[in-house]
This record gives C-alpha cells, structure tokens and sequence, in this order.
C-alpha cells in the first residue's frame, strides 16, 4: 500500500534521513538514465514519481540534505534579467566546413592531413574518428568532483554565456557524473531537439494559437536562451557529448574515440552512430551510409564530421586560423531552401480537416525536390505574413512533411490579398467551419465526403460502432479504390461474388464478410450514433444522446437547445451535432442506412428499461483489475447508468483500483474520494466474480 511521502518521512530521524536520502537520489538517477538515455525504464512514472516526491519531502523536512546534484533541483531559481559571461579555459573553437556533398569533400580532407603530416604515398591509412554533425547549441559543461557546476554556451568561442539553470532541466544530463569521475573535467556537446519532440511542440503551439518555431535547432537554442528556467523546463531537450575540454586530475585516452568511450561511462549521452575508419575511403563510406539512414535519424543533422582519432596526431597537426586542420565537418545537401510561392490550395484529410498547401517553384531541398509543402492551417498562415509571389523559406527534414516555414522579407511589388478559407469543401461543397476555439477548419460532410469515405468506413465498421468483422483497412482500400462502394449503404448492398472477386479474397472469406453484415444490423441507438462519425460525439455522448432522446427521429428534429440539455453536452458538441444533421446528404444516408434493414431498440441505446443502479456516479479505472479487462469493466459501469471517467477530480464518485495502481490512486485518496476492488465494483452492479 501506497504512504503520503510526507507522512512517511515526517518521524525519520536525521541519521536515516540522510541515508534514504542517499539512496532516493541514487535510484532516481538510475531511473532517469533507464528513461531518458537509454529508453528502457523498469518502473511506471508513477512510481518514479512517488520516489521523486518522498526526496522531496526529506529535503523539506531536513534543509541541510539538499545538494546540488539531487535530482529535485533540476528546476531552480528565479528568472534571470540577463546571461553573465563566461571566459572559456579552453577556447571553444569552430572547425572547418567541407561544402563538397560528394566523396571528393572527404578524399579532400585525407589528403591534407597527409600532407601536413609529410606522409608518403606508400604510408599506412590515417585512422579516423568519424560522427555525426549535430544541428544544435554548443554547449560546454563543467563538473568539479563529478557535480555539474556550470554551463555555458560556445559564444564568440573565448567568452560565453552562464545558461547553468536552463541546463540543468535537461533530463538527459547527469547533475553528477557517474562512476569514478575526475576532480576536474569540462565535457563539450550539442543540445538539440528531436524531430518527434519538436513536431508535438508545434502541434502544442498551433493547438494554443500561439507561435510555432521554424526548426528544431532554432527551438533548442530559444529554450537554452530563455531567462526564466521554467520555461526551458518544459521544452523537450536532449544533448550528446562530442569532446573535452579543460580537465585535471585526469589521463586523457590516447585516441578520440576511447575519449568517447570514457565520457559514456561518466553517465553522458555519447552519440552510437559513430565509428573509427581507415583513410578517405572510410570517410567516404561513413558519409555515404550516414547518408543513406539520414532521414531515418530522430533528430537532424547537417553533415558529418571526421577528427583524426591520435590525441598525439592532433597536437602535431595543431591550428591554422583558429580552427584545427585534424578536422572537418563534411555536409549533406540544406534542409531548407528559398523558392517561390506560386499559389495556395485546399488539401482535405481523411478526418475533414482542411490544410492550406503551398504549390511552390520546384526547389532541391532535403536530397529531394520539392514542389509542395503544408502551411498547416489558416492562423499560422498569416502569423507568417505569407502571400502568393512572395520568396519564402521551405523545409525538409528526414520524413516530415515539407513545410514552409516563413517569407523572405522585402517589400512586394504588387498588392497581394490575404488567402481566405474556402466558405465550402472543396471535394464535397459541405459547409466548412470551424470550431471555437480551434484553429482548425473541417468539412462538415463527413460520410458523405470522399476525400473522408475510407476513414468514416472504417470508423462505421469499428468494433465499438457497428462491429462489422473482417472490414478492415485493406479491404476497405479495395472497395473504394476498385468502385465498389461510395457511401455507407453501399456497404450493405455487398454480395458474395463482389467481394469474392476481389484479390486475396476467398469464397469462405467473403461468405463470413456478407454474415457478419448481416450481423451488425442489429445493434443499439447508441452504436448506431457513434458509428456515423459525428464530430465531438464519442461513446459517451452517443449514450447520452440515447437515453435522453429515447429514439433517432428525436434527435435529427432536436434544436440546439434542446441537444444542450443533455447531460455533457455543451454548445460546442450541439453545434457540431446540428452542423452534421442540417447537410441533406447526411440525413439521406441516415435514411438509406435504415432503408437496408438496421434497426434497434429505441430507448437508451442499450436494454429498454433496464435498471441503473450507477446512474449519476462517475467512476475512474487504474491498475490492473484480477479478471475484468478495463474495456469490460467500463461497458458494465456505463449499462448500469453510470459514467466513466479518465482522470481523477473533486467530481469523481468512486476509483476501481487494480494492480500497479498509479497516479490516479495517490491523487483519490489526497482528495478523499472513495477508492474500491473488482470484487466490491461487482457488488455494486449486482453481479459475483467468476
């Protein structure tokens, strides 16, 4: 059983104090590394956060535990008014650009260090380390007896910026080294976004209205830059080590590579996609396969880069203008380009929503060329200040969408309007419209539509919708690729020869398909509701719908008033309700869906009549139940009235608590909200266990 951190640490004396302190941060640092670096946790975030939450409690309770590199200072201090200098010990210093994207870049390379090194022709290949050339911040950390003490940014290269604070929020670095780390050490990297990460950050920003970054390195930068460390605290940031720079107390490996190795067993990410090659034709094979999965990474890259991997043959070859001749970062063609925009059309997705897409000047961007790119939605649009004619910047990273991600400024020629959102669908002529509070415009046909048909199919067949067995994706390809179906009644007018006829598809096969058409023709009010794909009407709602109508014909002659007093119902589920059953077409497919034979019983979607013991009680699932599936567990709450909720609040009525129990159980019980078993939830519904 679960303890209140506080409550369990409130009578610990200090002696035991500072030794389960000792030993919380020890686990927490582990856990961390599980999670973030090595991407594979032991344990629930619930429970991390309850081990998280009783150091907190013992660093609260006993002040003089706190230190530095406890992982509950990840987040400290005040906003800062401004960055204070730091003079580098040693300079960080830039290396040299090959901008030859093809093997010559990297032939090049090797015959200049062998010259610099005066070796001959017939002398042994140079070993080389070569690695990835992140897209990030430099940034250069500096641990004194294994604890982080300061960061800073690469500056001018001699003097930089004090960021420790906003450092210190990034997970993936240790607050303190691992293992039997140095007096003195100084380990240089690159804080960088990946791609999935700065996707979802975006799709936060545009969700919000609020401002979207261009690209992840320009995100990782801001979130490094920011003064207030709260709000660097929640962007999503990584880092991977790539050097050294001041150290004592300390022997250096002999080689780079080794020196990778060594910073790796101190807890610091080091980068995996990296290897030690033997002379340019190494090089030119790293490059080429780095090249090749380039798009496949997490995260970007602009190039590569390749040091001579002697610590003794880098000091020999030493510096020419402040960058090192032991090595070069070799790129890869941009990842954003400047080309024209010629126009803007409507792209309408498979969920109705509409995207404004730039048809541009063909530009080779990404090692591919470009010749569309989304601009997301209306309001972002104009936050870009983006026309048709302007100069605009196109990105291309890895397998996302090419998107453009703002104009070139300078002055326009000509008077260019603002691009309005089309007043109907493009593809189907329904009102468009869109939602309060969202950015987004949709298309309000939704079955009717064809740009929606296959995703609005599969929703119908749906196992909680009309549960129709066997009408999965492929086949619903077939059927609407080949012809065959355009609307919903069309998929009961299937027979066995059609569906025989098609590929893959066996006699038996398609005889199971017709049966289970059959089959779903019998169904509930509720089913039936949720299975037309209305916006904003889920499970819940459609029961509601239901019960508070009583039948279908209620409901397609109901006013918005009257959808709002239904419970949870709000003005925006009623518009989208009305927005649906005011086009003809969706009232013509409801009137030919029930013209092939599907019927219900009118009432609360469920049994006529039946007893609702739950009714007015939301209930919240966690953990694992002994013989309940939560899908089961829920269905049995919601026949018997009652609601089911996803998360815990001062509304929830009861928690059905299983195994392995989290968050949701600690936050009942600091609530007071009741918490019972399966045994005692079969109770209730007047049922035994099995």
């Amino acid at each position: 059983m679960q303890t209140d951190p506080a409550a369990a640490t409130a009578n610990i004396p200090p002696a035991g104090a500072t030794e389960r302190a000792a030993q919380l941060r020890e686990q927490l640092r582990r856990h961390a590394d599980l999670y973030y670096v090595q991407d594979a946790p032991e344990i629930p975030d619930a429970e991390y956060d309850r081990l998280f939450q009783e150091l907190q409690a013992i660093e609260a309770a006993h002040p003089d535990l706190l230190t530095p590199d406890s992982p509950t200072q990840r987040v400290i201090g005040r906003a800062l008014e401004g960055f204070a200098p730091v003079r580098h010990a040693v300079a960080m210093l830039s290396i040299r650009t090959e901008t030859d994207t093809t093997p010559g870049g990297a032939v090049a390379f090797d015959a200049r260090v062998r010259r610099e090194l005066a070796l001959a022709d017939d002398a042994p290949a140079v070993e080389y380390e070569a690695e990835l050339k992140f897209d990030g911040l430099a940034i250069n950390l500096r641990y004194a007896n294994g604890v982080l003490v300061q960061a800073a940014t690469r500056g001018d290269g001699e003097t930089g910026e004090d960021v420790t604070s906003n450092v210190r929020t990034i997970r993936v670095i240790p607050l303190r080294l691992a293992g039997a780390a140095p007096p003195l050490i100084e380990i240089r990297g690159e804080v960088f976004m990946r791609r999935d990460d700065f996707e979802r950050l975006n799709e936060r920003q545009r969700e919000k209205g609020e401002k979207t970054f261009v690209n992840p390195r320009n995100a990782a930068a801001g979130a490094v830059r920011q003064l207030d460390p709260a709000i660097a605290a929640q962007r999503p940031l990584s880092f991977f080590a790539y050097g050294v720079g001041e150290f004592a107390g300390w022997a250096q490996p002999a080689t780079h590579s080794a020196t990778l190795d060594a910073i790796a067993t101190f807890g610091v990410p080091v980068c995996a996609e990296r290897a030690v090659v033997q002379g340019a034709q190494g090089l030119v094979a790293f490059h080429a396969a780095i090249g090749a999965k380039r798009d496949a990474l997490a995260f970007d890259i602009d190039g590569v880069v390749y040091k001579v991997d002697s610590i003794a043959l880098q000091q020999q070859l030493g510096f020419v203008t402040r960058e090192p001749r032991w090595a070069v970062a070799h790129k890869y063609p941009a990842q954003e380009q400047m080309t024209r925009l010629n126009a803007i059309e409507i792209q309408v997705g498979r969920t109705g929503k509409l995207t404004p897409v730039a048809k541009l000047e063909p530009v080779f961007v990404g090692g591919t060329t470009v010749s569309n790119a989304t601009l997301h939605n209306l309001f972002e649009l104009r936050r870009k200040g983006v026309r048709v004619g302007d100069t605009v910047i196109v990105r291309r990273a890895g397998d996302v969408i090419p998107e453009v991600v703002g104009r070139v400024p300078g002055k326009r020629a000509t008077y260019v309007p603002n691009f309005r959102m089309p007043r109907e669908c493009p593809v189907c002529a329904s009102r468009v419209v869109r939602e309060k509070g969202s950015v987004d415009h949709r298309c309000s046909g939704g079955l009717y539509c064809p740009a929606q048909r296959k995703q609005a199919m599969l929703h119908f067949a749906g196992r909680r919708a009309m549960d129709i067995e066997g009408l999965g994706d492929k086949l619903v390809d077939q059927l609407v690729d080949g012809g065959l179906i355009h609307t919903l009644p069309d998929i009961y007018k299937l027979g066995v020869a059609q569906l025989a006829s098609l590929d893959r598809m066996a006699d038996k096969s398609a005889q199971n398909i017709v049966a289970a058409l059959e089959k779903s023709k019998r169904t509930t009010l509720a089913r039936f509701l949720y299975a037309l794909g209305i916006r904003q009407v889920g499970e819940a709602t459609a029961r509601d719908l239901a019960r508070h109508f009583g039948s279908l014909d209620r409901i397609m002659d109901s006013s918005t008033e009257q959808l709002l007093e239904v419970p949870d119902v709000g003005p925006i589920v009623a518009q989208s309700i009305r927005d649906f059953l005011e086009q003809p077409h969706n009232r013509e497919m409801i009137a030919q869906l029930r013209a092939c034979g599907i019927v219900w019983d009118e009432g609360d979607g469920a049994v006529q009549g039946a007893a609702q013991p739950l009714s007015g009680q939301t209930f919240v699932l966690t953990g694992t139940l002994p013989t309940l599936a939560r899908d089961a567990a829920k269905a049995m709450i919601e026949a018997a009235g009652g609601k089911v909720a996803g998360s815990v609040s001062k509304k929830t009525s009861v928690v059905v608590a299983g195994d392995e129990a989290g968050s949701k159980l600690d936050k009942a019980r600091a609530l007071g909200v009741s918490v019972i078993g399966e045994a005692e939830l079969l109770a209730l519904l007047g049922a035994t266990t099995p």
